[in-house]
């Protein structure tokens, strides 16, 4: 996985599409599009605008059945920065050629591409992953790994691998956008918006989908499902493998050939996972000291916990919880005469021709008047 540096901040707006897919998620693309118009807000200033599009410009259902009308159809000429692909139920039915010629066109054009919940499957349909790390909603997984091998699926929460972006369903878009938004403008932007939609943790590269072990295997295993589940209520005090394999009357060496098998690891091994899993979540997510945290996840002794961790996350654990505390706010400054006059020619932006005139800048001229406009500096 490729990761890129803080970039310096842009000197004119970044320009996203969003390619709405029949059926796709509407709380993923709002998970995308809100950090976005925050950031907007909490700059003062256009740092991004946006379009929704459809193939023909025509109304799309999402999938609780509410229909959104488009700004434009991929046939008006945009000067796009960023294309994301908004998928959600059945995307093997919802892309159609027209969508895989469009965004092999945005391809060739250099543009950095992206998607939410399952719209994975349309770049992967046009060929735009192959080699690249991709992240796609849990459901879609299984069925893409068989009809794109190419492609290099991970179950995390989402993946940024040059200029690939992905990301699974649900909220995982805004830990996506709140990434990328730190890249580009800075962390205290990043965190700043956190803060706005009262969300404790921005989620990072590393975290993972909770993808249900049924749903990877099937109702084949039943045996293997049982061990497992026994594994996760016993994560405190650990079963030894032996007497695992008892509950399940099997030998230690049939235990061992299951998890080979189904899991490509050890029993020990992928114990040890969800201990070291669940320890990540206690240290990311509660007060507890990290003594706290070695013992409610099995661990003898916080040496021998640091030690594991590291070797399993890449940094201590100390090191992880720092990584998590969030920056404030800088307080709110009044409007000078210099940014009214910025905004105010921001507000006089002319459409190209044929092109629609983003919803950037009225949601921008709404924000005006709430106490946190204009709040957080950005780096010049």
């Amino acid at each position: 996985m490729t990761t890129a540096a803080q970039a310096p901040p842009k000197a004119t707006p970044q320009t996203l599409g969003f390619l709405l897919l029949e059926n796709f998620t509407l709380i993923s693309l709002a998970s995308a599009i809100e950090p976005l118009r925050m950031a907007n807000q909490l700059a003062g200033r256009e740092l991004y605008r946006w379009y929704t599009l459809t193939a023909d410009g025509s109304a799309v259902r999402a999938s609780d059945g509410l229909q959104v009308t488009p700004d434009a159809s991929t046939t008006v000429p945009l000067a796009l920065d960023t294309v994301i692909v908004c998928g959600g139920v059945a995307p093997h039915r919802s892309v159609q050629r027209e969508h895989v010629a469009w965004l092999q066109a945005q391809a060739r054009r250099s543009r950095r591409l992206g998607s939410v919940c399952t719209g994975s499957w349309a770049l992967a349909r046009a060929g735009l992953l192959d080699g690249f790390e991709t992240s796609v909603h849990w459901e879609c997984l299984a069925a893409m790994q068989e009809a794109f091998p190419k492609v290099a699926l991970t179950t995390r929460l989402f993946s940024i691998d040059r200029d690939r972006a992905t990301s699974s369903g649900g909220t995982a878009p805004l830990d996506m956008m709140l990434t990328l938004i730190g890249r580009d403008h800075g962390r205290e932007l990043s965190a700043g918006i956190s803060e706005m939609f009262i969300y404790d943790r921005v989620r990072g590269e590393q975290d993972q989908q909770r993808v249900p072990l049924k749903h990877v295997l099937g109702t084949t295993q039943p045996r293997l499902l049982e061990i497992v589940a026994l594994m996760e209520a016993n994560l405190e005090e650990p079963i030894s493998l032996d007497e695992l394999a008892n509950y399940v009357n099997v030998s230690r060496r049939q235990l061992e050939r299951l998890f080979q098998k189904n899991l490509h690891c050890s029993p020990s091994r992928y114990y040890l996972k969800l201990r070291l899993t669940r320890a990540r979540q206690l240290l990311k997510q509660t007060p507890m000291s990290i003594i706290e945290v070695a013992s409610a996840c099995g661990f003898v002794s916080t040496p021998h916990f640091s030690k594991c961790y590291r070797e399993y996350f890449g940094i201590p654990p100390r090191d992880e919880r720092l990584s998590s505390s969030a920056v404030e706010l800088v307080p709110p400054v009044r409007l000078d005469q210099d940014a009214a006059s910025m905004l105010q020619s921001a507000s006089a932006f002319e459409a190209l021709p044929n092109e629609p005139v983003s919803a950037a800048m009225t949601a921008l001229d709404q924000a005006r008047g709430e106490p946190t406009y204009a709040s957080v500096r950005l780096r010049t």
